[in-house]
């Protein structure tokens, strides 16, 4: 199974790369960011909680977000892979999709960490939220995202380069060229 982690700041073309990457290697995709908007819209108990937190531009809590791994994993196996969008955020997320993933046989083949500067995410997640009128991007949301990002997300690839399977991708440039920088790191997997 060909697991990956696409890994980044909001704003850095996670969405946009995992479409192509899962078309390309049919890979199956989780993004927690649109499960849990989808939960949010059908207002379910998952959902109304994870409003509030993202609401205040903080994670939703790792046990709800666990739970909602582990059932999609169940859902999907027997599948090439899984390309994981928004998840892991922390080490102990990290250390417990590593555990699912064993439990059920596999793990994690690579996390590509979309490097990104703080001015071109702001400017990105502005113009989406004009575009895509989604709540969260708007400035103190944006920068409230951005700061839980380096100081709870950020560490993360220090983990991943620990596992030995951290690969940084520069993710400033034309959708296609990031695509092909992506490609070059996966053919060798």
């Amino acid at each position: 199974m060909l697991n990956v982690i696409i890994f980044g700041a909001p704003g850095s073309g996670k969405g946009t790369q995992s479409a192509w990457i899962t078309e390309k290697y049919g890979l199956d995709y989780i993004s927690t960011g649109d499960v849990l908007r989808a939960a949010i819209k059908e207002g379910t108990e998952l959902g109304k909680t994870a409003q509030e937190y993202i609401n205040k531009g903080q994670l939703v809590p790792d046990d709800l977000i666990i739970k909602l791994i582990a059932g999609f994993l169940d859902e999907k196996s027997g599948s090439k892979g899984v390309l994981f969008d928004g998840f892991p955020r922390t080490i102990p997320q990290a250390k417990a999709l590593k555990n699912l993933l064993n439990e059920r046989r596999t793990d994690i083949s690579v996390l590509l960490d979309l490097q990104v500067d703080d001015e071109t995410l702001i400017q990105r997640l502005l113009e989406r939220g004009k575009i895509s009128g989604r709540s969260d991007d708007n400035l103190d949301t944006i920068k409230a995202r951005l700061d839980v990002y380096h100081n709870q997300t950020a560490p993360l690839a220090a983990y991943y380069i620990n596992e030995g399977i951290h690969r940084p991708i520069h993710g400033v440039g034309k959708i296609e060229e990031i695509s092909q920088r992506i490609d070059s790191v996966l053919k060798t997997i």
